[in-house]
């Protein structure tokens, strides 16, 4: 089914219920969502001439006009490319060269690149001609809904170890297919259940989106467009069933605010938490916290937030039984998941023994974009390689027990080595580069640098220099200083030893 077909089933179905709002304010009516949904499909498609298939980048911070931007272009047969909103100039500059797109979408405060590289046309979603657009008198034209199932709805940036980043091909099929298994294994939803975006909408929060609206919910985005304790604690007060997609940062962050500043928050239904790690002891203080509100997911953009799940209601027993295996457990497969544990050439492994986690289902991305060699290394005989390692237990639990490709998630972010690795090169004074992920009691892991580098060279020097080419978030947190880096005898760095030498 085509996402702007869905979308048009559920304002049929719910056309006076309140579809999407901004913090506490009035909410948008389906019937009206839709109305100025319509009419920015059309200005995309007839003012600013697109073509169906053409790639829309929204390089913007969490907003109404994000959630209501997102729907035109689908409605208008385009495909979004959600740009992190953290991102340095240059690196949003790749993303739009590299997917050709036409039109990128930008609210004056996101990352806009000034070397005039792009081929891509600007526009302003606070500007005159697209607020002009999206409250156009009249009713909006009818949607064409022409489009197809394989048609792609979402092109996802993501990066490997090396390389550049890589664009994941998702169809209007994947992403419901998510949202189905968002259904089936994580929360059942219904037209009373409100999701605060609270993380951002070019991710997790922004496909769990497509869930919500499906079933005629509620979406919420809090007046400052991020996520700030206090901000959240008054809508949990303010809402009733409320759900959020949270990283660690933000579910540690909102038990620490509670500890200090004690209140109940009547109106929370659910976590999602995922991400990044959620180890044990950090799941116990969050069901502490909040009760049997809290529930798991693993997924990968390449199958997004669709791999396993633990629901909340297990969870909770987990945490009530000490249930170790399963706390350190990322669940169950979803149920159109298939999870198979491989060896290197392909064969399964012995039961309860790790190995590649490899998955097939209707939620598999169709390939990168443009990229037909690094889709034939990651996708083989119909199945996804995940490049993370695990294993499946007696009970069919998936455990992780390394990511072979090295990413770090730090703060519900992705942060890749290699190209925090490249930044630091940059710097004359630095021979040799080592970027490692560490665990952190706040942000899941945090970004650590081991470098070799001439005398004189310190971390404010290095920080200026990654903050020249790279966004802030994925700089290092810490730097080490060392006479060399320790390699294998083909010369390649071993970061397993740099992992346990700086393990305090």
């Amino acid at each position: 089914m085509h996402l702007a077909r869905l979308f048009q089933r559920s304002v049929r179905m719910h056309a006076e219920r309140p579809a999407l709002a901004r913090g506490t304010g009035p909410a948008l009516s389906y019937a009206t969502l839709a109305r100025r949904v319509g009419h920015l499909a059309a200005h995309l498609r007839h003012d600013l001439g697109l073509a169906p298939g053409d790639r829309v980048c929204l390089a913007m911070k969490n907003s109404v006009d994000y959630a209501q931007a997102m729907l035109a272009i689908w409605q208008a047969g385009l495909c979004a490319v959600p740009v992190n909103s953290k991102l340095h100039p240059s690196e949003v500059q790749y993303i739009l060269a590299d997917s050709d797109a036409r039109l990128c979408l930008c609210d004056g405060e996101s990352p806009v690149p000034d070397d005039g590289a792009s081929a891509a046309s600007w526009v302003d979603v606070n500007g005159e001609a697209w607020q002009a657009a999206a409250h156009r008198a009249g009713d909006a034209p009818p949607p064409a809904l022409d489009g197809q199932d394989d048609d792609l709805a979402w092109l996802f940036y993501t990066s490997g170890t090396t390389g550049r980043p890589k664009g994941v091909m998702l169809t209007h099929a994947n992403l419901v297919a998510m949202a189905l298994n968002f259904h089936a294994d994580m929360l059942a939803i219904c037209p009373d259940d409100v999701l605060l975006h609270v993380a951002p909408l070019s991710h997790g929060s922004g496909l769990y989106g497509i869930a919500y609206w499906m079933h005629g919910a509620l979406q919420v985005v809090p007046d400052s467009g991020g996520f700030d304790e206090a901000e959240l604690a008054d809508l949990l007060c303010h809402y009733r069933s409320a759900s959020l997609f949270a990283a660690l940062t933000i579910i540690t962050r909102m038990v620490r605010h509670l500890k200090d500043q004690p209140r109940a928050l009547p109106g929370l239904r659910c976590f999602f938490a995922g991400g990044a790690p959620f180890y044990a002891e950090d799941i116990k203080a969050a069901v502490a916290t909040f009760g049997p509100r809290v529930a798991q997911m693993y997924g990968q953009g390449e199958t997004p937030m669709t791999i396993s799940a633990l629901p909340a209601a297990h969870i909770a027993r987990a945490v009530e039984h000490n249930d170790m295996a399963m706390l350190s457990s990322v669940g169950f497969a979803q149920t159109t998941v298939d999870i198979e544990i491989l060896d290197a050439d392909g064969q399964p492994v012995a039961a309860g023994e790790p190995g590649e986690i490899v998955v097939r289902g209707p939620t598999v991305m169709q390939g990168y974009w443009r990229n037909p060699e690094a889709t034939a290394r990651t996708i083989r005989s119909g199945g996804l390689w995940t490049g993370d390692v695990g294993l499946v237990d007696a009970r069919g639990l998936l455990h992780l027990k390394d990511r072979s490709k090295d990413v770090i998630i730090s703060g519900g972010s992705n942060i890749y080595p290699r190209e925090v690795e490249d930044a630091l090169l940059a710097h004359p004074g630095v021979r040799e580069a080592a970027v490692i992920g560490m665990p952190d009691d706040e942000w899941g892991e945090s970004v650590v640098a081991v470098v070799v580098a001439e005398p004189g060279v310190d971390a404010s020097a290095l920080d200026a220099t990654c903050l020249a080419s790279i966004a802030r978030f994925k700089r290092p947190k810490h730097y080490q200083f060392v006479d060399a880096l320790p390699k294998n005898p083909t010369g390649k760095v071993v970061k397993s030893e740099l992992r346990k030498r700086f393990a305090s």
